[in-house]
């Protein structure tokens, strides 16, 4: 069922109905997101994702299961860097916040597409070169010591070294002040794009350049291309509630990039040793294991966070 046409056609026309339920309903119109809202929002993100997953452990057994929960849970929590660098955005260029949503969601909608070019590509070449894991695997070890190294700090923001943002500037005039939430406007008859095309331009290339490291990730724990693009698809889905749940608490988790960094480490260590400890010891780390120890370094960076908070948050 999972490889057929059908199957995913019938995916696809799902998700493309929540995003329309979500832009058309329930965000019809341009509001602050409050943060019961946003909760709710989140709340019912995750509840299907969970439906979702009973699916893959009814149709594809108990480890298919596990790697789809795994794949689910590593790419939110590699998700939360990403809001973090969204609301840096959004702060940068004084996005009111009734119109926040409307970018993130044609970001989000931008985002899936590119992932799931992503997602194939990268099966398809793990499939047919397998030194590739062992690249892979060495990718995610340096870029989890990079992040742990860089100690989480706050990224630059700067739209002139942004090569979309630079191109839309040579290419189109752009307006200096928002128009509401048109990404388009026309002034003395001359059509302008709006800071809020800007806005997007951005949120879409950051979001290509934290893909590069989180589908790596869920590519080490599934080589199955059903389980990594659809876990990822819910994971992306729910960004929008998560970030305006968030915004205002990312900064009291000051050790959850920690937390990320040895994620990473431990599923680069993983991938470079499966092959050693199978053939050597005949061996093999189980998923649940995987599993747990991902949750355990996520919760504990959550918890220490929450236990020894920054002075200035005390």
């Amino acid at each position: 069922m999972e490889n057929s046409p059908l199957f995913w056609i019938l995916f696809n026309l799902g998700i493309i109905g929540l995003l329309l339920l979500d832009l058309l309903v329930l965000n019809r119109r341009a509001h602050a997101v409050t943060l019961r809202e946003a909760l709710l929002q989140t709340a019912g993100w995750v509840a299907l994702a969970l439906c979702f997953n009973l699916y893959v452990y009814q149709h594809m057994g108990h480890e298919a299961g596990l790697q789809w929960l795994t794949g689910y849970l590593v790419e939110e929590a590699l998700s939360v860097d990403n809001l973090f660098v969204f609301l840096l955005i959004f702060s940068y260029f004084k996005v009111p916040d009734e119109h926040q949503h409307r970018v993130l969601f044609w970001g989000i909608l931008g985002a899936l597409v590119l992932r799931a070019l992503f997602i194939v590509v990268g099966s398809a070449l793990l499939a047919k070169f397998h030194f590739l894991f062992y690249v892979l695997g060495a990718f995610l070890v340096y870029t989890g010591v990079r992040m742990a190294l860089s100690g989480g700090g706050d990224p630059d923001i700067d739209p002139q070294t942004n090569p979309v943002v630079r191109f839309l500037s040579r290419h189109l005039p752009i307006a200096r002040q928002f128009d509401g939430g048109k990404f388009f406007t026309t002034r003395d008859g001359v059509r302008f794009a709006t800071p809020l095309l800007v806005v997007l331009a951005m949120i879409e290339t950051t979001d290509v350049v934290f893909a590069a490291d989180s589908i790596p990730a869920v590519l080490a724990i599934s080589r199955d291309t059903f389980i990594v693009f659809t876990s990822n698809v819910f994971a992306v889905l729910g960004l929008r509630s998560l970030y305006f749940a968030l915004a205002r608490l990312m900064h009291a988790f000051h050790y959850l990039s920690y937390g990320l960094a040895l994620i990473l480490i431990f599923i680069g260590l993983k991938l470079l040793g499966e092959d050693f400890l199978r053939e050597h010891f005949n061996l093999a780390l189980p998923v649940p294991v995987s599993l747990g120890i991902v949750g355990a370094l996520l919760l504990g960076s959550v918890a220490a966070s929450l236990l020894w908070p920054k002075p200035d948050q005390e």
